[in-house]
């Protein structure tokens, strides 16, 4: 209740402010809009001069280093041909990257590129790696941060990455969203019980072991 109250006297104090501004003062105001406006179109054109906004591919490793260098916020899918749970993961970075151009999506085939993988100690497949201004700040491991199911929702993941402070997102970091798709099946019969399990351990292969 406190908390709610400061909030509001915040907010009454800011309406008054605001109601008592002169013409100058709304014309300075004004203006630094526009300037925020413009500096912040000025560096989304940098960013989709670096390639932000799209999902690529990362050659080489040399050239994962040069990406690190030219931009702030890097996330980085490590994956296998064949994972079936990567292509989960490339299905929803590939709509998160036009969405979030403040940050560079890129992805890189563990196997082409052993060095890499085994100096950032890539160790399972699918790995997500955030890099904030050239630092290796978090790991998405699976999807285990992700409800640890293979039908999470776009939000979801958009949700994980944004808690590493690399891409902006306007819910609430310290709770999840809630999935799109749920487990319909709340009753099941021991038959079914056992077709289920047999079937989730056998997608639990795709979470591979480096």
């Amino acid at each position: 209740m406190n908390a709610a109250q400061v909030m509001e006297d915040q907010v009454d104090a800011e309406m008054h402010k605001l109601e008592n501004m002169d013409e100058d003062d709304l014309e300075s105001m004004r203006r630094r809009r526009i300037a925020q406006m413009k500096k912040g179109q000025d560096q989304k054109r940098e960013w989709l001069t670096l390639g932000h906004g799209k999902y690529e591919e990362v050659p080489e490793e040399k050239e994962f280093f040069n990406i690190g260098k030219k931009s702030k916020n890097v996330v980085c899918h490590f994956y296998r041909d064949g994972v079936f749970r990567c292509k989960i993961v490339d299905k929803h970075l590939e709509l998160l990257a036009p969405k979030h151009v403040e940050a560079k999506f890129v992805k890189i085939n563990a196997e082409k590129c052993p060095f890499l993988t085994e100096r950032l100690r890539i160790k399972f497949i699918p790995t997500i790696m955030i890099v904030k201004d050239e630092k290796t700040v978090d790991y998405i491991v699976g999807f285990e941060d992700l409800g640890n199911c293979d039908d999470f929702s776009t939000e979801m993941m958009e949700w994980r990455i944004a808690r590493s402070d690399v891409i902006k997102y306007s819910g609430d970091l310290m709770t999840p969203p809630t999935a799109a798709t749920k487990d319909k099946i709340t009753i099941l019969g021991k038959k079914e019980k056992i077709i289920r399990s047999s079937a989730r351990a056998d997608d639990s292969s795709d979470d591979d072991d480096w």
